[in-house]
């Protein structure tokens, strides 16, 4: 006979074990001490098998009911209802413990092992990328949960304010944040970072850092003796142009690095830009690639020699910072200094590189 409502409620403990049963499987357990759970019978492989439901009064007669109507609709289609529930409970778990915000951060400190530390370093843009257009929206969803489409959300917030190299770039750390997954998450089968590509917004044609012709040097060294700015500025812009370093290498030039005997510039690897490219493709420390050798000229002699005399005890770098000597020269200085001097959107830092390149290709 089917059990109501009533029957359940006046279950009374009789010191023994005993149950009630309802139908298609499905019976209330009455311990000694009065506490009743709800059972659900099955075969198995031919096998009788027994699961727990949960405790009355928590639990309803309808609701037992229900889940036992879910349970044989399972073994109807196969699936061992027992196996099901702690596949569930298993994938809750793992929900809780592999949150998006979790992942990103054991991510980032395996990224860590092979990055670089710096404001300009690619570890430095994931976290400043990350916490302000990514971590928001996705920081407690499991990491099972994120689909292609909210990896599409992201990524379009990030192309409509105009950012397209920063959607590209993240776009790649999502391919990479997700394959990791895919390896540390148990149950992770699929990468929703695969094929952003698709539908992002193409970017625009690279634009290559302005320079000068041979014959617009002359009138530009005139200029450039006449610069009313500091005059460390004055002196960086004249070594860029007769060495070819980059900007970045010339603000991290330190005394050591001269040897004004033999007019040699030894540049440390660490202080190169293609550094990680070397690290990879060679698979050496950083300390073990070669230093980059610059040939000086006598006047880039000179330069050097200025700036040695006035080097100051509180000084790390060549080039100091404008407002603290301890600090080296801001990436804008030489590009802010090229603006005063007539020539923005004419020639940056790094085309001073470019233009030595051009004049030495024309002079053969």
């Amino acid at each position: 006979m089917a059990l109501t409502d009533l029957h359940v409620r006046n279950a009374k403990a009789t010191g023994k074990n005993y149950t009630l049963g309802d139908y298609d499987g499905l019976s209330l357990f009455v311990s000694p001490k009065g506490s009743k759970a709800w059972h659900f019978r099955y075969h198995w492989l031919g096998k009788q098998s027994r699961m727990s439901l949960g405790m009355y009064p928590e639990l309803s007669l309808r609701d037992a009911r229900a889940m036992r109507d879910e349970a044989r609709t399972l073994i109807a289609k196969g699936i061992n209802p027992r196996i099901a529930r702690k596949q569930k409970q298993q994938a809750a778990r793992l929900a809780g413990e592999h949150t998006f915000i979790a992942v990103y951060e054991r991510w980032l400190a395996y990224r860590a092992l092979a990055l670089e530390e710096g404001r300009q370093s690619t570890l430095a843009q994931i976290r400043r990328v990350f916490k302000k257009d990514v971590i928001p929206p996705l920081r407690r969803m499991a990491i099972h949960a994120i689909t292609r489409h909210h990896l599409l959300e992201v990524v379009g917030r990030i192309e409509k304010r105009g950012s397209l190299w920063v959607a590209e770039k993240v776009r790649t750390w999502f391919r990479q944040l997700f394959g990791y997954a895919m390896v540390i998450v148990p149950n992770m089968e699929n990468n929703p970072a695969r094929d952003l590509h698709v539908v992002a917004v193409p970017l625009p044609p690279v634009q290559h850092n302005p320079f000068l012709r041979m014959q617009e040097i002359p009138s530009f060294l005139r200029i450039l003796r006449t610069y009313q700015g500091r005059e460390v500025t004055q002196l960086a812009v004249r070594l860029l142009l007769l060495t070819g370093v980059r900007t970045g290498e010339l603000r991290l030039a330190t005394p050591a690095q001269f040897d004004l005997k033999r007019g040699l510039w030894v540049i440390p690897a660490a202080s190169l830009k293609q550094r990680m490219m070397l690290t990879r493709k060679q698979r050496k420390r950083v300390n073990d690639i070669p230093p980059y050798i610059v040939p000086l000229s006598s006047h880039a002699r000179e330069i050097v020699k200025q700036l040695l005399n006035d080097f100051k005890p509180a000084q790390k770098y060549l080039f100091p910072g404008a407002l603290r000597l301890t600090d080296r020269m801001s990436e804008n200085t030489v590009n802010f200094a090229l603006k005063r001097m007539g020539f923005d959107g004419r020639l940056t830092g790094h085309g001073l590189r470019a233009t030595l390149s051009t004049a030495l290709n024309e002079i053969g």
